[in-house]
């Protein structure tokens, strides 16, 4: 759904979740070019304070992206800012929710913030606030590459 900034409040929220296969964790490594071995070689993650592979926390913090750029505002919203505390550890096999609060609209800058957290069996894993921008139903269409 396309949201404008004219359509929210606070207090509004959504989310998604996602089950972290290894392929997941696969696909993160190569395209991240992130390929620590906590979160790809077993038999070296259980030597680390983790006692067994991880997923990427960054993997984990992309579905906070996914839900502002899908559900919450949606289409056409622009990242500005994001900060993030890991809490905990998400485990290969591990079902993510990431859940995104609108905490505060700046009309006049077409800005909102949101709080951001991921949770794994109701447990906080990461959490943040972001702010985004988004379109207004003021704004004037674009005019195609090409137009007069």
């Amino acid at each position: 759904m396309n949201r404008c900034i004219e359509d929210l409040s606070v207090g509004m929220s959504d989310s998604i979740s996602k089950t972290v296969t290894e392929a997941d964790i696969i696909l993160f490594a190569g395209i991240s070019t992130d390929v620590n071995p906590v979160h790809l070689d077993e038999e070296f993650a259980r030597t680390t304070s983790f006692g067994g592979r991880i997923a990427h926390g960054m993997l984990s913090a992309g579905f906070i992206s996914a839900v502002v750029g899908t559900r919450l505002p949606g289409p056409g919203t622009i990242y500005l800012a994001q900060s993030l505390r890991f809490k905990a550890p998400v485990r290969p096999g591990d079902t993510v929710t990431a859940t995104v609060t609108i905490t505060e609209i700046i009309p006049e800058k077409k800005r909102i913030k949101l709080d951001t957290v991921c949770t794994v069996r109701g447990k906080p894993v990461i959490e943040g606030d972001a702010t985004v921008m988004l379109p207004s139903r003021n704004d004037k269409p674009a005019k195609p590459a090409g137009a007069e």
